[in-house]
């Protein structure tokens, strides 16, 4: 079904997969004129990547939303806005062959959405996933799109689903502040001692690099090994 709206529409749409490659599933959701989420749709995918998740995520809203009407998308999957915005011409004119001359991965997908893109006004806005005080929309879609991959059942409010459950990977706010003996204060470490996988690699504030999937934690500066964070806080 087409949602079709008269201006501007603000969404956002996201994949999981449990396991990467794993039960997967996909996600997108639409706000209102407050910016909450207004529409939304998710469903599974069975064993899958995460980087298909995402496609198919981006692909499902594309095919949801009017052509004729401006669209902004916000998505946490550098891999899949840079599929879409960067790479996409290249592999275009390559006859969909990277610059190393091998097929693109899911092209099914890409030429999919890039046929939905055509002639469209789409901005895309890359926000962080799994922040405190994040963005509403992409923590909506994150969540609708784990709850999809974990049950491996489609959601949607035109299903009548509920609000998919928060998700565990999403640091809560920090604890009260208690002051110990000696007048000092100090926070509750309970929330910022919570680990994720890596969607990305990436490099420590330590110096080392961590790799995709590996496991990693808040640091005061970012995103970074465990133990490194420990390190901080002793």
């Amino acid at each position: 079904m087409i949602v079709r709206m008269r201006e501007r529409v603000v969404a956002a749409c996201d994949g999981a997969s449990k396991g990467n490659p794993g039960p997967a599933g996909w996600a997108w959701v639409i706000a209102d004129a407050a910016e909450t989420p207004a529409r939304w749709e998710a469903g599974p995918l069975g064993k899958a990547t995460n980087n298909v998740a995402e496609l198919t995520a981006l692909e499902r809203l594309l095919a949801a939303t009017d052509p004729d009407v401006p669209l902004e998308i916000r998505m946490d999957s550098q891999y899949a806005m840079k599929a879409v915005t960067t790479w996409l011409p290249g592999w275009k004119r390559n006859g969909w062959k990277t610059a190393a001359g091998k097929p693109v991965a899911n092209q099914d997908l890409v030429v999919r959405i890039d046929t939905l893109l055509a002639g469209r006004s789409v901005e895309f806005r890359y926000v962080p996933a799994h922040q405190v005080d994040g963005d509403k929309l992409n923590d909506f879609a994150d969540r609708a799109a784990s709850q999809a991959a974990t049950v491996q059942e489609s959601a949607g409010s035109a299903l009548g689903s509920p609000e998919p459950p928060p998700s565990p990977d999403t640091p809560t706010a920090k604890a009260p502040r208690t002051r110990s003996r000696g007048g000092s204060a100090r926070t509750a470490k309970a929330a910022s001692s919570r680990t994720i996988k890596a969607k990305f690699p990436g490099r420590c504030g330590c110096g080392r690099p961590y790799a995709a999937g590996e496991p990693i934690a808040k640091h005061p500066q970012g995103w970074g090994h465990p133990e490194c964070r420990t390190a901080v806080d002793a």
